[in-house]
């Protein structure tokens, strides 16, 4: 099969048990899964799927030859996502919302109950191993770190909303290099630059305040939708346009039902308030400090650019924000 990611272009998949994951119905769901949750009415035209995102990850993965078992941990590694991706965690009542874990949380229990298993066992893959991040240091890392997962929805959000273009994208992935299990790039001025428009992302988008009041008003929607049995807690784990199907058969007969879905619709007006406000929200806020080659030594940017340490103290801190809506 040859696949056409928009970050990395035609990739060659031949590896049967990859094939047949990605056509079963755990992967083919993501395909209607936002990666950005809804984003759509504040930014038209960026919608891109869980899908597509994990797909690249495997890409990235592979084309750094990876080891082939961490190709599939990141091929996998989105699909307890539920409906709207992160808007989840403003949902469930799971303290999730400053750090948006409710996906991992419910990961390796979500895939034990789906056909990957199977697969697994089918090609004589360990399941137990494969759902063991610590076996896969360069698909998954805790921030600051850099890691494929990261690297791959970061280039990903940058071409989606124009921030890159493809000589920009190519840029950072031919001054990238995976060496000892650790991503880092090949001098610090790539590195430096990655890291800044990461930054740049996660203050606009990943952490901003459209990002907040996305999160809050899908979540009080979805929240609204479960209290009054319009969805169940399953339901959440189909699509979003499943879930959207459902509970707008009640949006004529619900006032309040209406009035939340027009606020998730950036249709009612909306500011930060501290001091009047309906809702206090928090976004996780993301900060990579990659490492580079410098000086014939490998080193951290914050090593080399002790400013960027004053940086990652601040942006490694969730957002707050206190939203104050028209109606």
């Amino acid at each position: 099969m040859r696949y056409t990611d928009r970050i990395y272009g035609g990739v060659e998949i031949s590896e049967p048990p990859v094939l047949e994951l990605i056509e079963s119905p755990v992967l083919q769901r993501l395909k209607e899964i936002d990666q950005s949750g809804y984003f759509e009415p504040y930014y038209p035209n960026t919608t891109h799927s869980r899908f597509e995102h994990s797909l690249g990850v495997f890409c990235l993965l592979k084309i750094y030859n990876a080891p082939f078992e961490e190709q599939i941990a990141g091929l996998i590694h989105d699909v307890s996502h539920s409906a709207f991706s992160h808007c989840v965690d403003y949902v469930l009542d799971t303290g999730s919302e400053k750090e948006h874990t409710h996906q991992d949380n419910i990961f390796s229990e979500f895939v034990k109950n789906s056909k990957i298993p199977e697969i697994l066992e089918k090609y004589n893959l360990n399941l137990d191993y494969i759902l063991d991040d610590k076996n896969f240091p360069l698909k998954e890392k805790e921030l600051p770190d850099l890691c494929a997962d990261r690297i791959d929805y970061s280039l990903r959000t940058a071409a989606v909303f124009e921030k890159l273009d493809t000589s920009g994208v190519n840029y950072f992935l031919d001054n990238l290099i995976a060496k000892n299990n650790q991503w880092l790039f090949k001098d610090f001025e790539s590195a430096k630059k990655y890291a800044e428009l990461f930054l740049k992302l996660n203050t606009k988008y990943y952490a901003g305040i459209h990002s907040a009041v996305m999160f809050r008003t899908v979540g009080d929607y979805l929240k609204h939708a479960l209290s009054e049995g319009y969805i169940s807690e399953n339901d959440l784990y189909t699509t979003d346009k499943l879930v959207l199907s459902k509970i707008g058969n009640y949006l004529e007969k619900d006032e309040k039902l209406k009035l939340l879905f027009d606020r998730m619709n950036n249709k009612v007006g909306f500011k930060n308030d501290l001091n009047n406000y309906d809702a206090q929200v928090f976004c996780k806020s993301r900060v990579v400090d990659p490492l580079c080659n410098h000086n014939g030594e490998v080193r951290r940017i914050s090593e080399i650019d002790t400013s960027w340490k004053t940086i990652l103290e601040k942006e490694l801190k969730p957002k707050e924000y206190f939203i104050k809506f028209e109606n």
